[in-house]
């Protein structure tokens, strides 16, 4: 009868052991400065995260903040005074300047600013929602095919859109009017793309399933399920609707030939024409300025909890 033997597994020598520890390791397989280099790896991670998020927050903050203290300057405190500095509290006159300007024309291009930005916001932002939700949860021929159309619109920048769209306008007649500013911003292929991506995330296809075996249609379905469990990304979606109409610049340059049709960032633009050779605008377009980043300010302070809520509940599901 054969049998195996196992031998036990022998002993390394003291020498063999002297020698292991005497490189620098311990038992256990830690090394004396293991714990020094991850601190100072720590360290320098969040150091250089720290810096990036000071370096994007001055970024954004700066050019605010010298705005604010512009504002509050004369034309020669303008040019004579360090650009973080208070003036002499020229900000009352400056604003009394852009209410007298041009019969107060700035209001009414305020005005149309949130006709253009809030349409926008709203109509457009619900338009992307319900295009994301069929591409999402309807099947139908060719969807790949278009959703790919939707994906190449959002490469494509707006301004290179801005022709052809004048002459489609211009086919309908449309140009030099409102409609040619409130259709186009109807269309926001980004908006379509965030919105599939909700719908896919928030909308379970069991709950639509249970609707339609109570005798839901498809648009009760979506107004009554789709649309409550998608309104953070929808909120998400018209903010940036919303900063996009009231930011836009060449469409209405270009549409718009009659000033009392135009939004705040033209108008601005042209009393900045008249800074060049009279210095005196300045002051006036550095407070009109300042003061149309108070409807973008009051926009993200009043939806700030939608939004929070929306990035938070994904973490919660």
């Amino acid at each position: 009868m054969i049998t195996e033997t196992v031998s036990a597994p022998s002993r390394p020598s003291a020498g063999v052991a002297r020698r292991k520890h005497d490189d620098g390791s311990r038992p256990g397989g830690k090394r004396p400065g293991g714990n020094r280099l991850s601190r100072e790896g720590g360290f320098a991670s969040a150091f250089t995260v720290n810096a990036l998020l000071v370096l994007g927050c001055a970024y954004m903050v700066l050019p605010v903040l010298w705005l604010f203290f512009a504002a509050t300057k004369d034309t020669a405190d303008l040019y004579g005074t360090p650009a973080y500095s208070l003036g002499r509290f020229a900000f009352v006159e400056n604003i009394a300047a852009v209410i007298g300007q041009d019969g107060g024309i700035f209001f009414r291009w305020m005005g149309n600013s949130v006709l253009y930005a809030g349409f926008g916001a709203v109509l457009g932002g619900l338009v992307s929602v319900m295009a994301g939700y069929a591409f999402d949860k309807f099947q139908f021929r060719g969807k790949k095919a278009w959703f790919g159309f939707v994906l190449l619109g959002v490469l494509i920048p707006n301004t290179a859109t801005v022709l052809p769209m004048y002459l489609l306008a211009s086919v309908f007649g449309i140009t030099n009017t409102v409609w040619a500013i409130l259709i186009p911003v109807l269309c926001n292929p980004f908006g379509v793309y965030l919105a599939r991506v909700y719908s896919s995330s928030y909308v379970p296809d069991e709950t639509l399933e249970a609707a339609r075996v109570d005798g839901a249609g498809p648009v009760r379905s979506f107004f009554s399920l789709g649309l409550p469990m998608m309104m953070p990304g929808f909120i998400t979606i018209a903010l940036f609707q919303f900063v996009g109409a009231w930011n836009n610049f060449m469409l209405p340059l270009v549409m718009l030939q009659d000033q009392q049709l135009l939004p705040v960032s033209v108008g601005i633009s042209i009393w900045q024409g008249y800074s060049v050779p009279q210095p005196e605008f300045s002051p006036m377009v550095i407070t009109a300025s300042l003061l149309s980043v108070i409807p973008l300010l009051i926009a993200f302070i009043m939806l700030q909890r939608f939004w929070k809520s929306g990035l938070t509940a994904g973490s919660v599901k």
